[in-house]
């Protein structure tokens, strides 16, 4: 294996250290889900469970962020829908090539996400609030969409990384 890529593979621990805190702020994220949603339809069947009228945006906001860091997510894992029915008449090579370019796209949306959301919520979201939680911006609502877009930047530059690494190093070689 060439040397670059050993000290590149160094990397690789801080790659799986985002994916685990993003797993788990994810999970977290949906244990609040739940637990929110239970009040709130305990609270609309048992008297003395109270039912605020914040649950329901603050509910949408959490789904908001598990669905757009889940996304970034399944880059990493390889999970998201691909065409592949051509992949077995076309030579290997192509498809690594194929590959990378379709990287390179979703990366480049990746930092339309970063750039365009974080300016979004940093305007339009700071200059509104939530109804029911008037003292909370909707900075928050919208602030997803560039932390999906990290994510996506991240986890698309070890895609690449990979993509590339194969050209050089076979699996047998990766495997010693």
């Amino acid at each position: 294996m060439p040397a670059i890529f050993t000290k590149l593979d160094k990397i690789k621990p801080i790659y799986d250290l985002t994916y685990k805190a993003l797993m788990i702020l994810c999970k977290l994220l949906l244990i609040g889900d739940i637990l929110i949603t239970s009040m709130a339809v305990t609270g609309r069947y048992v008297p003395f469970v109270p039912d605020p009228s914040w649950t329901e945006e603050i509910v949408l906001t959490l789904m908001a962020y598990m669905a757009v860091i889940s996304a970034a997510l399944a880059i990493r894992k390889g999970a998201h829908i691909r065409m592949t029915a051509f992949d077995r008449y076309l030579p290997k090579t192509l498809i690594k090539v194929l590959d990378i370019i379709a990287d390179l796209f979703v990366m480049a949306f990746g930092f339309v996400m970063l750039v365009v959301g974080f300016k979004y919520a940093s305007s339009i979201g700071a200059k509104g609030f939530y109804i029911s939680l008037p003292k909370l911006s909707k900075f928050w609502m919208y602030f997803p969409i560039p932390v999906a877009g990290f994510a996506m930047i991240v986890f698309e530059l070890e895609s690449i990384y990979n993509h590339i690494k194969s050209f050089f190093v076979t699996d047998k070689e990766e495997a010693k």
